[in-house]
């Protein structure tokens, strides 16, 4: 198992459409580990596989460390498709590969996605409040779109300088991550 380095706003995967995972096999099994490793080492509470540099359709989610969710155990989802979409809800959002940046999101409230758990196995969950926004959050990272993709222009201005610095790798993460400028451990 591995932390991996996260890729960062500027980078060519995040915008990049994941490719669909045709079965599991040791490599993914291995990724799916070092994407948890990951995730824990940042204090993420989701991540996908593009945020790694990997163009696959694997997210992994743990949302154990809130309070009002210890009992989610953490899970990956393997190919996740979001089959209904109910209600929405505003919430403040942040990402690990937009670091210090934080901003409203009006996404659905409760979802229903099918998946393969990472035994291949195909399941499905109706997920609500904030295990909905992670999954959604994660999945528009599978299909290259980031949370400030829905931020009003006017707001992003705020952040303009701060989003050029993470561009350029001008910043201090606590965590292992790649710029479009270089690799920074």
């Amino acid at each position: 198992m591995a932390i991996l380095p996260i890729y960062l706003d500027g980078t060519e995967p995040l915008r990049k459409k994941a490719k669909p995972v045709k079965e599991l096999d040791m490599n993914t099994i291995a990724l799916i580990k070092d994407m948890f490793d990951t995730m824990h080492a940042a204090d993420g509470i989701g991540l996908a596989a593009n945020q790694v540099g990997v163009l696959k359709r694997i997210i992994v989610v743990d949302i154990s460390s809130l309070e009002d969710t210890k009992d989610i155990k953490p899970f990956a989802l393997i190919n996740p498709e979001v089959i209904s979409k109910a209600g929405k809800c505003t919430m403040e959002e942040g990402c690990l590969s937009i670091p210090s940046v934080r901003a409203e999101v009006v996404r659905p409230d409760k979802i229903t996605v099918k998946y393969r758990d990472s035994n291949f196995n195909e399941q499905q969950i109706v997920a609500d409040g904030i295990l909905a926004r992670v999954i959604l959050h994660e999945i528009d990272h599978l299909d290259g779109v980031l949370f400030t993709d829905y931020v009003p222009k006017s707001k992003l201005k705020e952040y303009k300088e701060l989003l050029e610095k993470i561009k350029n790798g001008d910043i201090e993460i606590k965590y292992p991550v790649v710029t479009n400028q270089r690799v920074l451990l």
